[in-house]
């Protein structure tokens, strides 16, 4: 039989449904491979298995009494940011290591509800901002395609491991690519749902009642078919909030054939290494040559460098909500020492420090144009092809702020936190983002691509995602994890 660890979860719900393996053999299974693997990536840091084997044991005595859940019996992670009741939930900050939660999030509650069976809980940068896993309560997690490379951020531990085949699923959340960047840094499947689709509620440092602008929750998966009944389970409001439902719209294409495909796969001024940039050309190409309207130049009709930068300045927006006073104090002293011609990323961010809420309407009014761009585009085209980020897997770099490191792409020197043009270009104006594999670049780190829909597109963008997984590329294990 295939080694479990590697199949989708979808598949594993219906091996136990069939009765081919219990819940109870099936965890110990994943647990089994936690123990002995897991001290390589140090991915899974919170572990609950007792608990968890309390569950399955108890889902094994009512089989056949209960009509079985989409994910029943598949043993998940959960990103450490989520609410356990039980668990320790301290996003990576020293000072939070004691605290523990009383009430599982609302999106853990309905994975639970569909026999989902969470045995541990998957590590983060601080504060979820960065893409490299590391913090002082947990330490530093590995990419299963090469340890000494970062397996992204801040969904990092769930991306390591589903990958690594030692959990069955994850479920993380994305404001930066904190989603998108895991899953194409260790070659799986993610989604960043359209924002306000899945309720927040128990995602948050302070229990706040209020969404936090652009971030969202999603799953990483090692199949297309993971996300669809994830985002199916946990697409719709908070109950406690109102009493409307979310009816999805049915995806727009079932076959490649027909697909309308704008391709967009680097942008001057924005260094995008080029092995990633050939991988979404030759997929181009396949698609063409498979029946689909490719285009490489269509463009929505937006400057690129406003939209990222409205981007920047409504992130920095939304984060400064959970900020010290002593960051804030910090970032106006940053701001003040910066020169008025640095326009990357950090600058662009830190000089929104005393941001007015008048200039905040204003900067959201220009926002809402910019989508509005984006949906007339999405009018003449299904999906757009973009890459996840600027790299292939990122070697661990944990020295200084991440204002403070500097990187190369292509050869040429760029800030770190600039990375975030292709993550914000889409996410920043609330649209939502499938990832796939693609390839494998020449030092064997896994290259995904961003499949970005029209707001509310979220079942196209996963079909397409589904599509390429037959046509292209699916998942693929890295070596040394069976």
């Amino acid at each position: 039989m295939t080694e479990p660890g590697f199949l989708p979860a979808t598949k594993l719900a219906a091996m136990v449904r069939r009765g081919t393996v219990g819940c109870l053999e099936l965890l110990d299974h994943f647990i089994a491979r936690v123990e002995r693997l897991d001290p390589r990536l140090n991915a899974v840091v919170v572990r609950d298995f007792e608990r968890a084997r309390d569950t399955a044991r108890a889902m094994d005595r009512r089989r056949n009494k209960t009509a079985p859940g989409k994910l029943h019996g598949v043993p998940m992670t959960v990103k450490e940011s989520f609410d356990v009741a039980g668990l320790p939930t301290t996003w990576g900050f020293a000072e939070r290591r004691n605290h523990v939660a009383e009430v599982d999030a609302l999106a853990v509650q309905r994975l639970k509800a569909a026999g989902a069976v969470v045995f541990g809980k998957t590590n983060v940068p601080v504060g979820l901002a960065d893409w490299q896993s590391f913090n002082p309560v947990y330490g530093a997690t590995n990419n299963p395609w090469n340890v000494g490379h970062t397996p992204g951020g801040s969904s990092g531990g769930g991306a390591a491991a589903v990958s690594a085949g030692i959990s069955g699923l994850e479920i993380g959340s994305d404001i930066g690519g904190s989603v998108r960047v895991p899953a194409h840094y260790c070659g799986l499947f993610g989604h960043k749902p359209t924002w306000g689709l899945c309720s927040m509620r128990g995602h948050s440092l302070v229990n706040a009642a209020s969404a936090t602008d652009i971030s969202v929750i999603g799953p990483i998966a090692r199949s297309a078919d993971d996300l669809a009944v994830v985002i199916d389970l946990i697409g719709q409001p908070d109950p406690a909030e109102t009493a409307l439902s979310v009816r999805l719209p049915m995806p727009r294409v079932n076959a490649i054939k027909g697909l309308r495909v704008a391709v967009w796969a680097s942008e001057p001024g924005q260094p995008t290494d080029a092995e990633s940039v050939a991988k979404i050309e030759e997929l181009a190409g396949f698609l063409r040559r498979a029946g689909a309207k490719v285009s490489l130049t269509a463009r929505p009709a937006l400057d690129p460098v406003e939209a990222f930068h409205i981007y920047l300045r409504a992130l920095n927006a939304a984060l400064m909500g959970r900020m010290s006073e002593d960051a804030l104090a910090r970032m106006r002293e940053a701001a003040a020492r910066l020169p008025a011609e640095d326009m990357h990323a950090d600058a662009v961010m830190v000089r929104t420090v005393d941001m007015t809420h008048r200039d905040w309407l204003r900067l959201n009014e220009r926002r809402f144009q910019v989508r509005r761009a984006w949906s007339a585009f999405f009018q003449d085209w299904d999906v757009l092809l973009c890459p996840v980020i600027a790299t292939p897997a990122l070697p661990h770099m944990q020295q200084g702020e991440t204002w403070e490191r500097r990187m190369t792409v292509n050869g040429e020197d760029m800030p770190y936190n600039d990375m975030l043009f292709w993550p914000g270009l889409t996410c920043g104006f609330h649209l939502p983002a499938s990832v796939a594999p693609i390839g494998v670049s020449n030092a064997g780190l896994p290259i995904g691509v961003q499949i970005v829909g029209p707001m509310y597109g979220d079942r196209t963008t996963i079909q397409v995602a589904r599509l390429l997984e037959k046509a292209w590329l699916a998942f693929v294990p890295p070596e040394g994890w069976a």
